[in-house]
């Protein structure tokens, strides 16, 4: 399969805020290392992106937030100490006026949603990078008709059209699906089967109804991002009942799993195009998740979305158990 990869993402290695501290962010440069040298191994057609057109990303997400994320970093490190990375500790919550401050402290607050998300001097360069990946993966399977895989590092799905959060910035997923539709797809169909409920592609998509949104995930009550993924979430507007959640309990074994995705697969109407958000932080040892898929769980997983006979582009979302992200990616992409 022809894989999009890039080594821009390495310049981005951001710190979360995890129980209370800051450490070095679980969304690692080596996850997309690791996934690229199995690939590599595995006999995959690995190519560099192209980079992706502004006014694409424009029709995704708000220019002004555009405009902030690339600026941050630099307007960061006139005010602070360059080793501190750019976050906020104030949000615009429930009572609060949802207005733009002019400060970048406040800006960095209002422009995110959650504290898992920092921004450092790499940051711009890689998840520009990262949608690049996306759309270079998308246009060669709409060149070819060929399953493409796009290796994006930061992720996208938890990115709204205005606010990075869940190590996202960019959303690669709702990029490529603009981007079919851009090219005369009437309908993309997203699928995304991450551990993590994909609220920002939700989010861009939810008065839409030439984007189908299906998401098999943690249920929120008990897994991040807690506030978006029910299953009474359907669509507002022209987008009502193009929406699905498929919230699953903690300890979900990869049967009752795959009986999901057999629901999700046969709620698919009228696409002319599918874009996968792959997550493997399904897997059963992931330290963020807690499913049971397996390593060849991972293959059937594949085959199985496969049958569904639509031109597909695969995307990296999550997956942290960096030792074993590689063949579990791997084990998808052979099994697709």
């Amino acid at each position: 399969m022809l894989v999009i990869a890039s080594e821009v993402h390495h310049a981005h290695n951001a710190l979360e805020i995890s129980k209370g501290a800051l450490v070095r962010s679980a969304e690692s440069p080596e996850r997309a290392d690791m996934i690229l040298s199995a690939l590599d191994t595995g006999g995959h057609q690995i190519s560099e992106p192209r980079s992706a057109d502004w006014d694409l990303l424009a029709r995704v997400h708000d220019p002004a937030y555009l405009k902030f994320l690339e600026g941050a970093w630099d307007r960061w490190t006139e005010e602070h100490d360059a080793n501190v990375p750019a976050m906020s500790f104030m949000w615009p919550t429930r009572g609060f006026a949802a207005r733009q401050p002019d400060d970048l402290v406040g800006q960095l607050g209002y422009f995110s949603f959650a504290g898992d998300t920092s921004i450092v001097a790499g940051t711009w360069s890689a998840a520009l990078e990262a949608a690049s990946i996306a759309v270079t993966a998308t246009d060669e399977m709409g060149r070819t008709n060929a399953p493409t895989f796009g290796l994006c590092r930061p992720p996208g799905h938890h990115a709204t059209s205005d606010q990075f959060g869940g190590y996202c910035y960019l959303n690669n997923a709702a990029i490529s699906a603009q981007r079919l539709l851009d090219a005369g797809a009437d309908r993309v169909v997203v699928l995304d089967v991450d551990y993590h409920h994909g609220n920002g592609t939700q989010s861009i998509f939810y008065d839409r109804s030439d984007v189908q949104f299906i998401s098999i995930h943690a249920d929120p009550r008990e897994e991040f991002p807690w506030f978006a993924g029910y299953d009474d979430e359907r669509g507002v507007g022209a987008g009502e009942g193009w929406n699905l959640n498929l919230p699953l309990p903690r300890e979900t074994g990869f049967a009752a799993w795959a009986s999901a995705l057999d629901s999700a697969l046969s709620a698919i109407e009228g696409a002319d195009a599918m874009v996968v958000s792959l997550g493997v932080d399904t897997y059963e040892n992931d330290p963020l998740g807690t499913f049971g898929l397996t390593t060849e769980n991972f293959a059937a997983v594949g085959a199985q979305i496969a049958s569904v006979g639509l031109p597909t582009v695969i995307l990296q979302e999550g997956g942290y158990a960096v030792s074993n992200i590689g063949e579990n990616v791997a084990s998808f992409l052979s099994g697709f």
